[in-house]
């Protein structure tokens, strides 16, 4: 019985029927694979990109006038108050303008808010000068001004002002407001070195500054570039072992591109020769080795 199964079957694969069903089995099969993958490409938009235009300084209910609009997906991710500009404005996006995307592609934009984000005041007096300069940064705020006075609690914050006036724990300010703080300086006061702030950003010089119980003097741009490339090519004064300052003094700085400047063989160079630092420090405006 079952040697006349096997011939029936062996017989069947010898008929001219078996090979038109496989026949069609096969080309039934490439027909269907190729029709999934030109519906996949046509969902995903296979090996088709577009250009991502520049949607800055658009109004968030003007995009429409954009062409090709129906080409994106726009979501708000983030609102800045910038009270310069008018509200619901566009500032930034991701992808960047340019970017080669494929259609119905999300983009992610930050607009200008219509108010300012609030943020309590921190309580600062009776902090020192550091604690309160981590506390102010944590809460979204900057240091304005410090004002240094006769007073048995030295580098203590004695008071914190907003625009002349007190400012209270808890009062509700817009963020990045600048606050003054006023700090005892002891009754009989040391004097302070000036820090090294060659090649800082304004931040981090900024920063530097008021740690070492200084302020913020004049800041002048030698070049006009990207404010994010800029750094401290000079300072005046300068600093070195002998050059001290009281508390409060100022601190004055200017600004070189990195586009354009190698600070890293300038340091050095400074650094290596202390007599070069009173000549190129004392003139920003003299290029000595560049």
């Amino acid at each position: 019985m079952l040697n006349i199964r096997k011939m029936k079957f062996f017989y069947f694969l010898t008929q001219k029927k078996f090979y038109v069903h496989l026949g069609i089995a096969i080309i039934s099969s490439f027909l269907l694979l190729l029709l999934v993958f030109q519906l996949l490409k046509s969902y995903t938009y296979y090996g088709e990109a577009i250009t991502v235009p520049d949607f800055t300084g658009y109004s968030i209910t003007k995009l429409d006038s954009i062409n090709d609009l129906n080409n994106f997906t726009f979501i708000v991710t983030d609102s800045v108050f910038e009270p310069e500009r008018e509200s619901g404005t566009v500032i930034a996006q991701n992808p960047l303008a340019q970017s080669k995307v494929k259609r119905n592609r999300k983009i992610y934009i930050t607009v200008v808010a219509k108010t300012a984000e609030m943020v309590r005041m921190p309580n600062l007096v009776d902090l020192s000068l550091r604690q309160a300069l981590v506390r102010i940064e944590m809460a979204g705020l900057n240091v304005n001004y410090l004002h240094y006075i006769p007073d048995f609690a030295q580098d203590a914050v004695l008071a914190q002002m907003y625009n002349g006036d007190t400012i209270y724990a808890d009062s509700l300010i817009q963020i990045n407001s600048k606050i003054d703080l006023v700090l005892g300086k002891g009754y009989y006061p040391r004097r302070l070195l000036v820090p090294f702030l060659i090649g800082l950003t304004k931040a981090e010089a900024e920063k530097k500054i008021f740690e070492a119980s200084f302020n913020l003097g004049e800041e002048t741009y030698l070049e006009e570039e990207d404010p994010a490339t800029m750094r401290v090519y000079s300072q005046a004064p300068i600093w070195n072992t002998d050059q001290l300052l009281n508390h409060g003094d100022f601190i004055n700085l200017w600004y070189r591109s990195t586009v354009k400047f190698d600070f890293e063989n300038y340091i050095e160079y400074l650094t290596i020769d202390t007599l070069a630092v009173d000549s190129v420090l004392m003139n920003p405006l003299i290029d000595t080795i560049y």
